[in-house]
């Protein structure tokens, strides 16, 4: 009797898995690996976002949970990527070494008693025409410096170290002696450019009074 392809007999039981089966089983075991020996809250490539998601700044990958994440940090692109950096940051120690900086090209810092954080204020506007959205920054700086304007500049969540980036925000920041440097969190939106709105954005340092004021639009 043909006990194999009797009737009832259950065909195909016992085969060799798949492709996707077995890619599943490879990234389930890559992932239990992963957390006997990572641990997440000391990866410095790890960001968790406002969404919930979880981001491989190394990478640049998105992962719906750390199961994902962790199966990442063990495949092929993020341990290169690793290697990449690590080999980088190694390069660049070594220059330090061998290289050192010679007196004269040396900078030397600025050293100067800072006075505490100057006053400001921050008003939302709507701009008429366009009914774009946008910000107006005030700053008194009574006792800035003779002679010293302030500047500002624009910093991305990422250059910044005192809080956990978040790329849903960009900061203003606005520097004058001895005054303290201060930033503010505004939206990571793109702005109109001065050349497109020039009635709208602007900036206006007051040398009598000692105010600086500056406004944008957002797109």
């Amino acid at each position: 009797m043909d006990y194999q392809n009797r009737a009832g007999a259950n065909k195909g039981s016992g085969g060799v898995a798949g492709a996707s089966e077995t890619a599943v089983d490879r990234r389930e075991r890559l992932r239990k690996l992963a957390l006997e020996t990572i641990d997440l809250a000391k990866d410095p490539y790890i960001l968790r976002t406002h969404l919930g998601t979880l981001e491989c700044r190394l990478c640049l990958t998105l992962h719906v949970n750390e199961g994902s994440y962790l199966a990442h940090t063990q495949g092929k692109k993020h341990q290169t990527n690793l290697a990449r950096r690590a080999a980088k940051d190694n390069k660049d120690a070594s220059l330090m070494i061998q290289a050192p900086p010679s007196a004269a090209q040396q900078v030397k810092k600025k050293v100067f008693v800072k006075i505490g954080r100057p006053g400001y204020k921050i008003i939302k506007i709507r701009e008429p025409v366009s009914q774009r959205m946008g910000l107006l920054f005030t700053v008194s700086l009574p006792e800035i410096k003779e002679g010293e304007r302030p500047r500002k500049r624009f910093m991305s969540a990422f250059e910044q170290r005192r809080e956990i980036p978040n790329r849903a925000f960009q900061y203003l920041v606005l520097a004058a002696e001895p005054y303290e440097t201060i930033a503010f969190a505004i939206p990571s939106k793109e702005m109109v450019d001065q050349e497109e709105d020039p009635e709208s954005i602007w900036e206006h340092w007051d040398q009598d009074e000692k105010v600086y004021s500056c406004q944008f639009l957002f797109k």
